[in-house]
């Protein structure tokens, strides 16, 4: 693979990501109650617990971005 081809290949996997990301953040701002009833058939826990869960999975998921695909494509094009 050539230099190019890893920067959009990285620049694809930082656009789809985000778009997941945000797509999860909208599920749980404006569906909530939803998911939570959904999980909660599964799971016995609190709003609270729910809520903290799903903080803390898109603090992570955010993190992972960062670090696994938007620092080696800033790295990639500083280089070149």
């Amino acid at each position: 693979m050539t230099m190019n081809e890893i920067k959009n290949v990285l620049l694809w996997c930082v656009g789809l990501n985000y778009a997941v990301l945000f797509i999860w953040f909208g599920f749980f701002v404006f569906a909530h109650d939803w998911m939570y009833g959904l999980h909660s058939r599964w799971f016995k826990f609190s709003v609270e617990t729910f809520d903290a869960i799903h903080y803390a999975g898109l603090a992570v998921y955010k993190i992972g971005i960062l670090l696994l695909n938007l620092v080696p494509l800033v790295a990639l094009y500083f280089v070149s």
